[in-house]
């Protein structure tokens, strides 16, 4: 009996150890085992309509290293209580005419090694300076709709994913299913003042009207690149009634009117006051394309919008930061300061402090509000008409690879990164000048899939880029 035992014992270990054997060579370990995708997304066909119906209805999960591919004219719906998530390294091409209706819940979870696209197809950039004029460069062409939230959609997140080539007219069809607007324009929507938007790490190419409409919702805008936004109008981050969060970090070039505007036109019942705290963001060559006068080129604050902005860079745009007095904004809300502008003529330096508005010049602003007499003033009234011509290309902000002064090109003419690098260099001005004590208002989830990754606070430099590595990752 004995030696029975001792047997079925055996064989009993025996099996376990097979067992955990071809299970580790199944699964590897426990700790490390990424569970099989939920509901994969097949990539085997395009995503098209048919029947006399624009309606493409998706959910569940877009792997990883495949392409996929929304047919012309077809809306790409995720549903109320349905969820589209996309691993690291998946692409969508969009077809002529084409949207993402995001009425659920929307998460584009690129990495760093494997970014997403949203893009469309066949597409060549040209991206050098004064290369294509706008009437013709794809960029503002807008070949689909874009992505377009729903009143109800509760979540989006865009981390690490390249948004290219959006800003097609809605139409009828397409509003109607999204509730929103037959004519708009825009590259992204959101419109949920309960919901909320990350963007964070991501890239925005091209757009013809704002390219970021938040109608209203709570925001993390964290780290981003956004070129050649708006054909002849629009603001690149427009966020309207019953918007609250952060902007910061984020890089902006060539964008047709402002980078980020605050409003609360349009504040619904039961929506809070908008309130957005913006930081350490950087602006080159704004609002050129804006064929209304006087319309901004890097911040703007209008119509009862409440919050702060600091740490900001604005490089040769047409209008310097801008605080609106009719409609005004919420000033008894505002505060700045510790904000950087440089300008390679006297037209530009002449609106650091754009005439008939109402922005305070700061002691911490650069260049110093006491360079001289005639800049600014002992007489100077917000919104007076001064002569900038003593701080014209003072204060060189020392990028890696920008040329300033520029030559050869039109300051319009600067409207992608291309090859340049505004990383700064060990001997900017713009090194230790920031205010690291502003509290950047996080209304979002945190979290590194279903919500914001990374909170940058305020940095010591000024702008985007950080001399100690931190900040916009691009």
């Amino acid at each position: 009996m004995k030696r029975f035992l001792t047997f079925i014992l055996s064989i009993t270990v025996a099996f376990f150890i097979t067992s955990c054997q071809k299970w580790k060579g199944e699964h590897t370990d426990i700790y490390t085992y990424t569970p099989p995708a939920a509901n994969p997304v097949s990539d085997k066909q395009p995503l098209s309509c048919g029947g006399g119906s624009s309606v493409v209805p998706v959910k569940g999960t877009m792997l990883s290293g495949k392409t996929y591919t929304v047919g012309a004219g077809c809306d790409l719906v995720i549903n109320p209580a349905d969820t589209l998530f996309l691993q690291p390294g998946v692409r969508i091409n969009m077809g002529s005419r084409s949207s993402i209706i995001v009425l659920g819940t929307l998460v584009s979870n690129g990495s760093k090694d494997q970014p997403n696209y949203i893009t469309a197809p066949g597409m060549v950039k040209n991206d050098a300076p004064g290369g294509v004029a706008a009437s013709a460069d794809s960029a503002y062409a807008g070949h689909w709709k874009g992505i377009i939230g729903g009143p109800n959609c509760n979540l989006m997140v865009l981390r690490w994913t390249h948004i290219e080539y959006a800003g097609y007219t809605e139409g009828s069809a397409t509003s109607t299913i999204a509730s929103s607007g037959a004519g708009n324009q825009y590259s992204i929507l959101f419109a949920n003042y309960k919901g909320n938007f990350v963007m964070e790490d991501s890239w925005l190419y091209g757009g013809v009207d704002d390219p970021i409409r938040i109608s209203a919702g709570k925001i993390a805008i964290f780290r981003n690149t956004f070129e050649k936004n708006g054909v002849h109008g629009g603001d690149c981050l427009n966020v309207k009634g019953g918007t609250t969060g952060t902007m910061a970090y984020n890089l902006f070039i060539g964008t047709a009117t402002n980078g980020q505007k605050a409003s609360n036109k349009g504040q619904a019942t039961g929506a809070p006051q908008t309130n957005v705290v913006m930081y350490n963001n950087t602006f080159i060559s704004g609002g050129y394309r804006q064929v209304q006068s006087g319309r901004g080129g890097c911040i703007n604050f209008e119509e009862g919008a409440a919050g702060a902005f600091y740490n900001n860079v604005a490089i040769n745009c047409k209008y310097g930061f801008r605080v609106v007095g009719s409609p005004a904004a919420d000033v008894a809300h505002l505060t700045y300061g510790n904000n950087f502008q440089y300008a390679d003529s006297v037209s530009v330096a002449n609106q650091f402090y754009p005439t008939g508005y109402i922005t305070q010049p700061q002691a911490t602003d650069i260049p110093s509000i006491t360079t001289s007499a005639k800049y600014l003033p002992a007489t100077y009234k917000p919104g007076s008409i001064y002569d900038g011509s003593d701080v014209v290309r003072l204060n060189n902000p020392m990028f890696l690879n920008f040329p300033l002064p520029t030559s050869g090109h039109a300051l319009a003419d600067y409207s992608a990164v291309g090859n340049f690098n505004f990383r700064l260099q060990a001997n900017s001005p713009l090194i230790g000048k920031g205010n690291t004590g502003i509290q950047p208002l996080i209304l979002v989830p945190l979290n590194k899939i279903y919500g914001l990754s990374d909170p940058t606070p305020p940095g010591a430099d000024l702008g985007c880029y950080q001399l100690n590595g931190s900040g916009n990752q691009h």
